[in-house]
Parts: structure tokens; C-alpha cells; sequence
């Protein structure tokens, strides 16, 4: 079955809660390029650290520069949220 993209947009990108969050991530973008730390083109992507869906914000201490293909996979689950991450041996 292909992808209903329609249907996403409807119930989900389309949202109140998620036009504000594209909202804040493309302000951030915008925020580092006139920083000058990202171009467009560049390969890298402005990285929130607590993301936004976690009550992350875009202060400058919850962003850093990352490589598009280190941030954009995460594990997900069946129903497409994020995997918890595996806590770290000591």
C-alpha cells in the first residue's frame, strides 16, 4: 500500500503542535546560518539536544551542528516513536 502523505499531513504535520515546532526548527536553521555556523547545502543540520517533542527549546545551549546523516534515523518502534535509548554500561 503506498504512502498516504495527505492523510499524514492531515493528522499529524498539520497540526497546531507541529506547525509550531517547524516553525521553531526553521528558526533555528535560520538562526545559525546568519551565525554562520551552517550554509545551505552544507550537509549539516542544526541539532536540538532535548528536542522539541521533549519540551526542548532553541536556546543556543540546546543546539549544536550535527552531519544530516547522524541525525536524521533514530530506531522506532511499530507505531513510529522513538526507541528509548539503551542505557550505558559502567
Amino acid at each position: 500500500m503506498p504512502r498516504n502523505y495527505r492523510q499524514e499531513y492531515d493528522n499529524y504535520q498539520g497540526t497546531a503542535e507541529q506547525k509550531k515546532n517547524r516553525a521553531k526548527r526553521n528558526a533555528a536553521r535560520r538562526q545559525y546560518e546568519r551565525e554562520g555556523k551552517v550554509s545551505k547545502g552544507d550537509g549539516n543540520h542544526v541539532n536540538h539536544k532535548k528536542p522539541l517533542s521533549q519540551g526542548g527549546d532553541n536556546d543556543s545551549k540546546n543546539l549544536s551542528v550535527k552531519k544530516a546523516e547522524d541525525n536524521w534515523a533514530y530506531s522506532r518502534t511499530s507505531t513510529g516513536a522513538m526507541k528509548a535509548k539503551a542505557k550505558k554500561k559502567k
